[in-house]
This record gives C-alpha cells, structure tokens and sequence, in this order.
C-alpha cells in the first residue's frame, strides 16, 4: 500500500505515513507532494505523517510555507506531523528566512521519527555477541 508521486515514495506503515523528499523540490513537486499526502491522510485514515528530509540540501521559503501548511493541514485532519532529520544548512536557512516552522516536531532521523510516535525497535544484539544465523 504504497504511492508515489515522482519519484516521491510514500508508505504506508499501519496509521503512519512515511514519506521523504529529495534533494531538489522545485514548487511544483513541493504542491503536488502536500497534496497527495493530505489525500492520503484521508484515504488511509492516517494518524501521523513521517517526513524525512535528510536528503533535502537546501530549502527555500516556498518550501518551507509549504511544509507548513501541510503541517497544518494535517492537524486539521487529525494527523501528526513529524519532520526528520534536517540538516544544520536547511535549520540556519529557515532561520535567516524567519521562518520557524511553529508547531511542525522535528527529529534528527527518521528512528527517531518512528519511536516518537509509538515505534519499538528491534532489539540489538550486545557487541561482541555472536550471531547464529537461522537454518
């Protein structure tokens, strides 16, 4: 149960819809992007949305309006939006822009995303410990 919207891959995970952007979003794929994901918090009854930007270089203030709208938007809906794994340029550019994103959650990463809306990680094996693959 998954769309994608050029080249843009969103999944969907039981109430949580995952999504990241690429490292060029012109202002047209940023509409479509917001677009598609709030008919899709409607169509899947999604609870929360998992935006990862790790990818996303540089961000301009069309962009950002965008992202929040679409955080807006969504909780209007009744959905949660988390935004991942941004990185020190995008931060310091909305910060020039004036632009503080208010009422959008942010995380360092995208695990980090996932646990703050209910997610368990898979526990790790202690270092040194020897694995045995299963036959």
């Amino acid at each position: 149960m998954s769309g994608d919207l050029n080249g843009v891959p969103i999944l969907r995970l039981g109430d949580v819809l995952v999504t990241g952007l690429l490292n060029e979003l012109d202002d047209k794929a940023a509409v479509a992007v917001t677009e598609e994901l709030t008919e899709r918090i409607v169509a899947d009854r999604a609870r929360a949305i998992l935006i990862d930007i790790s990818r996303l270089e540089i961000i301009d203030s069309f962009v950002a309006r965008t992202l929040m709208e679409l955080t807006t938007t969504a909780r209007l809906l009744g959905a949660r939006v988390i935004v991942a794994g941004m990185r020190p340029a995008v931060a310091i550019t909305l910060v020039e822009l004036g632009l503080e994103l208010s009422g959008v959650e942010t995380t360092l990463n995208a695990e980090q995303g996932m646990i703050a809306l209910g997610w368990q990680p898979a526990p790790r094996p202690p270092k040194g410990a020897r694995v045995v693959p299963l036959r």
